[in-house]
C-alpha cells in the first residue's frame, strides 16, 4: 500500500478519527491507549456521545486485535501487514465495529471508513478499504474460526490475548477457567467506589448518588464498596472532590479485611502509591493511630499527600522511600501491620489496560519475581511479633502469588498463614487458608491475589 497521510482539516474530529489516531500511536509509538484517550478526550471535547463511541473503539479494537488481524489478513492482498499503519488502524476499527458493535449499522461503519480513507489518504486507499470491508460483509459466513484448534489457539484467536498467556493460563487453571478469564477481559471494567466512612455512610451516599441520577448498589464483594452503573467518571464529581469516596476497584477493597487494622495501630503501606489502599487502612482506623505511606517517586509521595488531605486524614503520613531501604528509617518490629502491594505483572486488570495483553511478556514475569522476594525479605523483619505482613497483587499468576508466598514462608519460619477474619468476604470466597485468589470472572472485579501472614506468636 503507498500513499502518504495528509492531516485532517481543521475541524472538529470524528470519534472514528480520534480512535485512529490513538490507534496508530499506540502501535507506532508505543504511547499507552489509556493515557493518550484522555488527553485526547480533555482537549477536543467532543459530545460525551462522541467520546463514548471514541472509548469503545479504541479500547475494544485494542482487546480484539488479534482476531480482527486473523480475518483482515485473509482479506488483504498483500496482507495487513504490508499496509501503513494508519490504514491498517482504519481497517481494524471498522471491522471491530463490524463484528462487536451491532448497534451500529454495517453500511455506516464501512461509509465513516471510506470517508475518513479519501480525507486522510486519496482514492486508491479509500477502493481499498471499501473492497476490503464490503467483501467481508458478503462474506460475512466465513468470518467464522476453524473447527479443530488446539484448546491455546482456539481461545486466543477467538478471545484475542497472546497464546503463551493463554498456555499458561491453561496449565495453571485448565481450559475452562483459562478461557472465562479471557472473556471476562474483554467486558468494560465495572465502576466502583469506596465509601469514606468518616464522612457519612454507604447508605447516605447511595441515596445522594441515586438522587443525582446515578444507577448506583452496594458491592456485593466489599462493604466499602459501592457499584455505579453509566456514572461517568466519579473522580470528577463533589463527591469525590469533598473526600465522601475513593475510586477504587472492588476487589483491591478486600485488603483492609486481610490487614484489619485498628485504631491506634502503627502501619506501614511499603509501596502505598497512588494510595487508595493507604488511606482505606487510615478510614478503618478511624484516623486514630499512624499509617506510614511509602513509595519511591517524589511526585507519586505529592499524590499519597493530595489524597489524605481531600479525604481529611491526617493519620496518613507519606513517606518518600524505596521499599528496601525502610529497614534503614524505621526500627525492627515497630509496625503492628505492614502492607506490601507489590508491583507485579498486572494480569489482573488487562480489561482496564487494553493494551497491556500485548505488551507484557514471560521474561516481565520472571523479573518481577525476584523483585517481589527482595522487598518481602526487606520489610518482614519490621512487623512486630504477633503482628501482620500482608502480601497483595493484582495479578493471576501462581508464581508472583501462591509460590511466592510459599517461598517466603520457607526463608521466614517465624511466620504462617492466618485465616482473614470472619464475615470479611464475599460469598464464595474462602480465606480460611490464609490466601486468596480473585480471578477476573469471578465477580465481575479485577484479578487480584491476597496473602495474610502472622509472625510470631497468636494475636
Amino acid at each position: 500500500m503507498t500513499g502518504r497521510a495528509r492531516p485532517p482539516r481543521a475541524r472538529m474530529l470524528t470519534a472514528r478519527e480520534i480512535a485512529l489516531d490513538i490507534l496508530t500511536r499506540v502501535e507506532t509509538e508505543g504511547a499507552y491507549s489509556n493515557l493518550l484517550l484522555n488527553e485526547r478526550l480533555r482537549s477536543l471535547k467532543p459530545a460525551p456521545q462522541e467520546a463514548a463511541l471514541a472509548t469503545e473503539l479504541t479500547y475494544g479494537t485494542i482487546q480484539r486485535l488479534l482476531t480482527l488481524d486473523y480475518f483482515l489478513d485473509r482479506y488483504v492482498k498483500k496482507g495487513i501487514a504490508k499496509l501503513e499503519p494508519w490504514v491498517r488502524a482504519l481497517l481494524r476499527l471498522s471491522l471491530y465495529q463490524l463484528l462487536y458493535m451491532p448497534r451500529i449499522p454495517e453500511h455506516a461503519a464501512v461509509s465513516e471508513a471510506v470517508a475518513i480513507a479519501k480525507r486522510r489518504g486519496h482514492a486508491g486507499i479509500a477502493g481499498v478499504v471499501n473492497g476490503t470491508l464490503r467483501t467481508m460483509l458478503r462474506e460475512r459466513d466465513k468470518l467464522k474460526l476453524p473447527e479443530g484448534l488446539p484448546a491455546a489457539e482456539r481461545i486466543s484467536l477467538a478471545e484475542s490475548h497472546p497464546r503463551w498467556l493463554v498456555e499458561r493460563w491453561i496449565g495453571a487453571f485448565g481450559e475452562a477457567t483459562a478461557e472465562a478469564m479471557c472473556r471476562a477481559n474483554n467486558e468494560p471494567p465495572r465502576i466502583s467506589a469506596r465509601v469514606n466512612r468518616l464522612r457519612g455512610t454507604r447508605e447516605s451516599l447511595l441515596d445522594e448518588l441515586r438522587a443525582g441520577g446515578r444507577d448506583a448498589a452496594p458491592s456485593e464483594v466489599s462493604r466499602d464498596g459501592i457499584v455505579v452503573a453509566g456514572g461517568g467518571n466519579l473522580a470528577l464529581t463533589d463527591w469525590y472532590a469533598s473526600g465522601r469516596l475513593s475510586v477504587q476497584d472492588e476487589s483491591s477493597m478486600l485488603v483492609a479485611e486481610a490487614v484489619a487494622p485498628e485504631p491506634g495501630m502503627n502501619v506501614l503501606d511499603a509501596c502505598a502509591a497512588p494510595g487508595g489502599k493507604a488511606s482505606h487502612l487510615a478510614e478503618r482506623m478511624g484516623d486514630r493511630g499512624a499509617v506510614w505511606a511509602c513509595d519511591v517517586h517524589e511526585h507519586k509521595v505529592a499524590l499519597l499527600q493530595a489524597h489524605a488531605e481531600r479525604l481529611g486524614l491526617s493519620s496518613l503520613r507519606p513517606v518518600l522511600s524505596d521499599a528496601r531501604e525502610l529497614s534503614g528509617r524505621f526500627g525492627p518490629e515497630s509496625f503492628d501491620r505492614v502492607l506490601l502491594d507489590a508491583p507485579c505483572s498486572g494480569l489482573g486488570v488487562l480489561r482496564r489496560k487494553p493494551d497491556a495483553r500485548w505488551r507484557k511478556t514471560p521474561d516481565e514475569i520472571r523479573s518481577l519475581t525476584g523483585l517481589q522476594k527482595e522487598l518481602l525479605d526487606s520489610v518482614a523483619g519490621l512487623v512486630a511479633p504477633g503482628g501482620l505482613l500482608v502480601y497483595s497483587t493484582c495479578t493471576t499468576e501462581p508464581e508472583e502469588n501462591e509460590l511466592q508466598v510459599r517461598a517466603f514462608l520457607q526463608r521466614h519460619p517465624q511466620y504462617r498463614l492466618s485465616p482473614f477474619p470472619a464475615d470479611s468476604l464475599p460469598p464464595g470466597l474462602d480465606g480460611g487458608s490464609g490466601t486468596v485468589s480473585i480471578l477476573p470472572h469471578m465477580y465481575g472485579t479485577d484479578g487480584f491475589f491476597i496473602a495474610r501472614m502472622q509472625k510470631g506468636p497468636a494475636l
